[in-house]
């Protein structure tokens, strides 16, 4: 079976409701992402670097727990895990104080084996992060000579606006890396001051990659593809309990219907149709609106075990034809 293989920051969150602690949970942008993938049965792997206290041992025993490769998690004596603090508001959607000395940051791993259409999920301030870019677009160029897929979720936050100018040739460069692109609204609106999708998409996306996802929250996701293909799709509403992994799990939905439909790299490149790209997005909304009725950062192990059946028994029924 197909592997992911994810590169980003690992995180401890302690989630606030009503200025009042209400949960702790291992996350981080990619990170929450393979959590859910691992648990929903896809072969899964995770590049990162913590401290070596006693949230760095929290946090690889998580991935451990959740069917999720550590092997290249680097543990750095020296430093100390980082954490964040997420203030719901009264919609469940998360403001954030992070406490991560980026300065210092390292990483240190030997690749993993990756082989052709495996995908690669990047992203955060980690996939722009100057003092380990070295390390991130080194590992970039032998995925994509590996012929894998790679899936670059930008998730610039606001608190990282006064460095948009110093970042942004890395962020054009991630961009073309990347097969298949994903923002949101405020993503883009910090990067490149901008909230409309097609404007977006014609001015600083379609020169680099054709695949390009915008969500923008409870109003329609924007996508635009290879061959022209453009379309919207419209949000469930529903309440919510928490946010937090909204985005991150809507990427690894996305992942999980990739491999489940049998969707290469050449298809990518080349273009595949509406039909599949529906069947695709649908994966990734229902991930996320998984997400949403909890405070975890991934979706449930009961949704993860139903999707595991779903995906083996449409592998089967394809094998069958």
């Amino acid at each position: 079976m197909r592997k992911v293989i994810g590169i980003g920051e690992t995180v401890l969150d302690i989630i606030f409701k009503n200025n009042q602690p209400i949960g702790a949970v291992p996350g981080g942008s990619v990170f929450n992402g393979i959590i859910s993938l691992g648990r929903a049965g896809v072969p899964a792997s995770f590049i990162s670097e913590t401290g070596n206290d006693r949230v760095g041992q929290q946090i690889c025993q998580f991935l451990k727990d959740n069917s999720v490769n550590a092997d290249n998690i680097c543990v750095y004596p020296e430093s100390k895990s980082p954490i964040s603090l997420a203030f719901l508001n009264e919609n469940n959607d998360a403001e954030y104080i992070f406490y991560k000395d980026h300065p210092h940051d390292q990483l240190e791993f030997v690749y993993p084996d990756i082989q052709p259409d495996d995908i690669v999920m990047f992203g955060s301030y980690y996939a722009v992060n100057p003092v380990i870019r070295p390390q991130v677009t080194a590992f970039l160029d032998y995925a994509k000579n590996k012929g894998a897929i790679i899936y670059y979720d930008v998730n610039f936050r606001a608190s990282h606006r006064h460095e948009v100018m110093k970042l942004t040739p890395n962020i054009l460069e991630n961009l073309e890396y990347a097969d298949i692109v994903r923002g949101s609204t405020e993503d883009f609106e910090v990067m490149f001051k901008k909230t409309d999708a097609e404007v977006i998409y014609r001015s600083q996306i379609a020169f680099y990659t054709k695949n390009f996802i915008m969500t923008q929250g409870s109003r329609p996701i924007e996508m635009r593809a290879e061959g022209g293909l453009k379309k919207q799709y419209a949000v469930e509403q529903m309440e919510t309990v928490s946010t937090i992994g909204a985005g991150d799990n809507f990427n690894a939905g996305f992942v999980y219907g990739l491999i489940k439909y049998g969707v290469t790299r050449e298809m990518v490149a080349s273009g595949f149709d509406e039909a599949l790209w529906d069947e695709v997005i649908a994966c990734a909304q229902r991930f996320s609106a998984n997400v949403c009725k909890s405070i975890d950062n991934s979706i449930d192990k009961d949704f993860a075990r139903q999707m595991e059946q779903e995906m083996k028994a449409y592998q089967a029924s394809v094998e069958n034809i």
